[in-house]
């Protein structure tokens, strides 16, 4: 089943100092369980090919659709759930109750907000930590705090926009695994921007390479890696084999400067 489909999408902004074409003939297919990763230089797009998907943007041109839905019908629909480079957290709110914020703006009754809150919290172990303050937490449980909040409605699409990015490698490097663990027990879809190659490649069953503006898409590369990854797995001819195509794929887009 197709979860997102693009084909021939463009997209043109209009600035006071001329047109800034920020995606060029994109098209993807991203299925239903696939965890797909969106790499390449700054500024090539990724961020804005998932915010056109989540209705925040819109094409100039071509077609994009959601769960065969148009972006903005999938919105509506409650079809995905947003997790931002940062956390986003109201300092004002306990983590439970920034968990609670969009289920409350759904209407979810008190009862069933209550079930969901713990069931997300024990997704990505932070029981217990339902009435601390997002001060009082690390920069790593933040970003599940956030991650959790996306999925207290269970939407079956999960966006990512480089969320592990400002955190140290040894916290990065216990939340991608993390992160796999969620993907295996929940079966959702997701679509992750990052800037890390090692990243990309550990995390992914597919990797979109990017080229700089206009944003294109340079090589879709399928992940033959097993699902159950350790990290170490990085150190294996298989891992730097699909390392390297994405690196020559970073370079091959930037040929058409």
């Amino acid at each position: 089943m197709t979860v997102i489909s693009a084909q021939n999408l463009n997209l043109t902004f209009q600035t006071n100092d001329g047109p800034v074409h920020a995606l060029s003939d994109v098209g993807l297919e991203i299925g239903k369980g696939d965890f797909v990763s969106f790499i390449g230089p700054s500024g090539c797009g990724k961020t804005t090919f998932l915010r056109c998907v989540a209705a925040l943007e819109t094409p100039t041109s071509g077609t994009l659709t959601v769960n065969g839905l148009s972006p903005d019908e999938a919105r509506k629909s409650r079809a995905y759930g947003y997790v931002f480079q940062h956390a986003g957290l109201y300092p004002w709110r306990t983590i439970g109750a920034n968990i609670r914020l969009p289920l409350e703006i759904m209407g979810y009754a008190k009862s069933d907000m209550a079930g969901r809150v713990e069931k997300v919290l024990k997704l990505v172990d932070l029981e217990g930590f339902e009435n601390k303050y997002p001060w009082q937490l690390s920069g790593g449980m933040q970003q599940r705090a956030s991650i959790a909040r996306a999925l207290a409605f269970d939407a079956d699409l999960l966006l990512m926009d480089e969320p592990f990015g400002a955190l140290d490698e040894i916290v990065r490097d216990h939340l991608n695994e993390q992160l796999l663990k969620l993907w295996d027990q929940t079966g959702k879809t997701i679509a992750f921007v990052t800037h890390s190659i090692p990243e990309a490649v550990y995390l992914s069953t597919k990797i979109v390479v990017m080229s700089p503006r206009p944003g294109r898409i340079t090589d879709v590369i399928e992940s033959d890696l097993p699902r159950e990854r350790p990290l170490d797995i990085r150190e294996t001819p298989e891992f730097l084999a699909l390392a390297h195509r994405v690196r020559e794929g970073l370079r091959a887009g930037h040929s058409y400067e």
